[in-house]
């Protein structure tokens, strides 16, 4: 058993994202995107690279360009159960700038965007730039990974050649680490002389999509910063979208995540009605949860390609069979009953344009229920096209997600007509996502810009939130809390002091605490089941009971940081345990992240205080004495 105390003395501002009450002998800021100003900018910046006069232009541009991106906004009309599957997580946008300074930040960017799409319309390729420019700009040490290519295509694009792109697009030297005997030796070599470094295609090590846990470290090494960027990737788990967060103090999204993390979530409101699923693709049982949550969100729903063929089929119409899913019969109508109770319709193509299997005619139209044998269908016929049409154009919410041709073809009429529709219907102010990269590039190529649309390349991602899964990739970032709490309901007087337990436990301790200390605010925080209680008590107390190999946990430097944040000058940080090596490792890692802020109150060298400076024991600290143990206390104190 081991245990832990730590006391903050007169706090405010921000633990974490937790809104403190005000102390009137505190400063507090906001990092809300909407609030900065160059003036505050400048002020908090301080010595960040003065030879850069435009970083404060640059950080103003970058953060108002994203200031709707509010992951952690709360959708009152979710519930409960799809809001647990969808994480609060922490952004760049509210990292503080003048901690990046000085960093080696760790990016995981998406390469896809920069080989892919290299067009100044491309949104998602500006906002992982950005992160970049940011990072950069604000001081840091940025080295950049990802992946790109197959591993033995002779064609693969070098180290050298995508830091040449990325030095293009970012006008700023990217210099290419390419020695693939190993990125640690790389990194040292290189990183005094350099900004940004290039690491390694992570395609040519098998240990990535392993998430080996030694390659996760030794990528990650020098790094204190972990900035996930490749959204694409967050339903996979990958060693340098999962592993690194392991070894970097602090893991947050960046620009461009936490965008797709947000239009992620729009799918599933349903706050613009009519909002209507156009679903393509197939493998129906695989999707077979997915399509219930669209069902139970949408308006209504249209499937076209195998995936309309097994809702047919389930109605008993006559359908070919190289079309007909084995097993996906109970699945279509347990979907189609769920579509029943909500009274909401299910379309499906009225004909087809069909092609003859043995010979070279040309095409024919049919019925959907009236397909000859021996004819494949290629495409939406004519009435569904019109019908399809008119159903859209009175929608004001539409998701089109899954593949848009049919198998075997290359290009297809409906297809481009879909596209042209999307296009008209975006135009008027309708909300358009289009999930599947076959699906973004037939949009992509009958607009002038994609921007009036919400997209995803990889539909996997979309694919496995709507299945209820948690995405990986998202839930291996630091969690933010998603309230502002209004203190003047939670204490008499907001501006007294305030004293802070965090593992306040049963709550006890406190209680004596408060009772004892009538002229102070407590506030006792317990985790229990992801849920933060919050009693009316103090003393930063932390009960660590996970074993020998996981005794550090509680105490790591991001807890540490935001504590000293939030002390006032001569605030106090109180430590003990009944383990020596435990206290003593806690006080040399307050002091060491402190940077100088804290000190030891009083003598130094008096070593460990022989009693609890507050006259209270918590319990564990009781059962301690009580043995016969000893506990092993100090006293730090803030000192600017």
């Amino acid at each position: 058993m081991l245990h832990t105390s730590s006391f903050l003395y007169q706090l405010h501002c921000r633990f974490g994202s937790l809104t403190l009450p005000p102390h009137s002998s505190c400063m507090s800021y906001n990092t809300t995107a909407g609030s900065w100003s160059c003036k505050q900018l400048q002020s908090r910046l301080g010595s960040l690279r003065s030879c850069r006069s435009e970083f404060r232009v640059m950080c103003r541009q970058v953060l108002d360009s994203i200031k709707t991106c509010h992951v952690q906004e709360v959708d009152k009309n979710g519930d409960s159960g799809e809001s647990n599957l969808f994480l609060h997580v922490q952004t760049l946008r509210n990292f503080p700038i003048e901690k990046i300074y000085g960093e080696v930040v760790i990016v995981r960017f998406d390469s896809t965007l920069v080989l892919e799409a290299l067009d100044s319309n491309n949104f998602s390729l500006d906002k992982s730039l950005f992160t970049i420019k940011y990072l950069f700009n604000a001081g840091a040490k940025v080295l950049l990974v990802s992946n790109w290519g197959r591993p033995h295509d002779p064609m693969l694009l070098s180290v050298e050649s995508l830091a040449d792109r990325l030095s293009s697009l970012l006008q700023v030297k990217v210099v290419p680490a390419n020695d693939g005997s190993g990125l640690m030796q790389s990194k040292m070599n290189k990183w005094e002389n350099v900004d940004i470094l290039l690491l390694d295609n992570l395609t040519m090590f098998r240990e990535e999509v392993a998430n080996c846990s030694k390659f996760s470290e030794k990528l990650s090494s020098g790094a204190t910063i972990f900035v996930n960027d490749a959204f694409s990737l967050s339903h996979k788990i990958l060693a340098s979208t999962v592993g690194v967060t392991r070894f970097c103090h602090a893991s947050v999204a960046g620009f461009n995540f936490e965008e797709e993390l947000l239009q992620l979530k729009n799918i599933s409101k349903t706050t613009r009605q009519p909002y209507v699923a156009i679903i393509g693709g197939s493998n129906f049982l695989e999707k077979a949860n997915a399509l219930h949550l669209l069902a139970s969100k949408c308006d209504g729903l249209y499937f076209f390609g195998k995936l309309a063929f097994q809702v047919m089929n389930a109605l008993g119409l006559s359908v070919p069979g190289c079309f007909v899913e084995q097993d996906a019969v109970g699945e279509a109508l347990k979907l189609i009953q769920h579509a029943h109770c909500r009274k909401i319709p299910i379309y499906f193509p009225n004909d087809f344009w069909c092609i003859n299997n043995s010979k070279q005619d040309p095409l024919e139209i049919f019925p959907s229920g009236s397909i000859l044998t021996g004819w494949t269908p290629i495409d939406l016929g004519p009435v569904s096209l019109k019908e399809l049409s008119s159903l859209l154009s009175i929608c004001k919410k539409i998701l089109l997600i899954g593949s848009i041709k049919f198998d075997s073809v290359k290009d297809t009429v409906g297809a481009s007509k879909l596209a042209l529709m999307l296009q008209g219907i975006s135009m008027t102010g309708c909300d358009v996502t289009v999930v599947g990269n076959a699906a973004c590039k037939a949009v992509a190529g009958t607009s002038c810009s994609v921007s009036q649309y919400k997209m995803f390349n990889n539909a996997s991602v979309v694919w496995e939130f709507l299945k209820g899964r948690i995405l990986p990739g998202v839930a291996a970032l630091d969690r933010a809390y998603p309230h502002d709490l209004d203190w003047n309901i939670a204490f008499t007087d907001p501006s007294q002091p305030l004293i802070i337990d965090i593992g306040s436990g049963n709550g006890l301790f406190l209680l004596k605490m408060a009772r004892r200390c009538q002229n102070y605010n407590f506030l006792g925080l317990e985790i229990n089941k992801k849920l933060v209680r919050h009693c009316l008590n103090n003393v930063v107390q932390s009960n660590i009971k996970n074993g020998e190999e996981h005794r550090w946990r509680m105490v790591q430097r991001t807890l540490i940081e935001a504590i000293i944040d939030l002390l006032i000058t001569n605030g106090k940080v109180f430590l003990q345990s009944d383990i020596e090596a435990v206290a003593t490792r806690m006080k040399e890692q307050f002091i060491m992240y402190a940077k100088g802020r804290l000190l030891v109150d009083g003598d130094e060298n008096m070593g460990w205080l022989e009693e609890n400076p507050f006259g209270i024991r918590s319990d564990w600290e009781q059962h301690v004495i009580d043995r016969g143990a000893p506990m092993f206390r100090i006293m730090l104190r803030k000192v600017r």
